[in-house]
């Protein structure tokens, strides 16, 4: 049992959905960073996702690609952002903690895979979204994982059909991430309707909670998805006051806007 694992048992024993809250480690510096991801918790997030800063995303928006540049002109790193985790760590021993990030940094880290995973797992990580390893690449990162005790957390997307799904599934667990549109983050808005039916089939083949990301913005349509899933993850929403300098109260108090919304649906 992980965090994650535990999480998502309280919240369903709870009766209360999940509400996931990505920034960029190191976003805008290492300090202002800490202080946003230590108020996260009180803030009302079940689980923090925390951007690994890459020179070049595959799945990031305008908003979150700013996020990881400004991250690197601060130094971000790998070594930075499990340092982050370790500083939280001192005062929170309980909120998940999943590292979404690309291959390369934690290919080309000194000792590969095996020393990545074995820092990871010291420092208080509980689980990896790599979204640039598909299920065929299962051998190089995620079954290494689950070795280690690290959920990997894999990607369903509206191109994910039945044929696809169990191979996407097969290895996944803490939760399935659903992306709800067709392209980046921070795109067009998420549609519950659409979403509805997608977490079922998702959620009938993996047998995890689903979790949807990409298009919310808001508290009612963080509302709204996670009334048809599992809980609901926010991002470019977060990044963007983030990247506006705005005040750290503030960046919480929005945040606990969605979750309150997450946890009413």
């Amino acid at each position: 049992m992980t965090r994650i694992d535990t999480r998502f048992e309280t919240l369903k024993a709870q009766g209360k959905k999940a509400f996931v809250a990505y920034m960029m480690a190191t976003d805008p510096d290492q300090d202002t960073a800490l202080r946003i991801m230590r108020g996260l918790p009180g803030a009302g997030v079940d689980v923090i996702e925390l951007g690994m800063p890459f020179t070049d995303p595959m799945a990031d928006g305008p908003t979150i690609q700013a996020a990881g540049q400004r991250a690197l002109a601060a130094g971000g790193s790998v070594s930075r952002t499990l340092d982050m985790v370790r500083a939280f760590r001192k005062d929170d021993d309980t909120t998940p903690i999943v590292l979404m990030g690309y291959y390369n940094p934690i290919y080309a880290r000194p000792g590969g895979v095996e020393g990545f995973l074995a820092e990871a797992v010291e420092a208080g990580i509980d689980g990896l979204i790599v979204v640039d390893l598909p299920p065929e690449e299962d051998d190089e990162l995620c079954l290494p994982a689950a070795r280690a005790g690290l959920n990997f957390i894999r990607l369903a997307t509206p191109t994910t059909d039945d044929r696809r799904l169990p191979a996407v599934v097969r290895n996944t667990s803490g939760f399935v991430y659903y992306v709800s549109v067709t392209g980046i983050t921070g795109g067009p808005a998420a549609n519950a309707a659409e979403v509805a039916p997608e977490v079922a089939r998702i959620r009938a083949a993996a047998g995890l909670p689903v979790v949807v990301g990409f298009g919310i913005s808001t508290p009612d349509a963080a509302q709204a998805i996670a009334s048809v899933a599992d809980g609901c993850v926010v991002g470019s929403a977060i990044v963007k006051l983030i990247g506006e300098g705005r005040p750290v109260p503030e960046i919480l108090d929005f945040v606990a806007a969605l979750a309150e919304g997450a946890h009413r649906g």
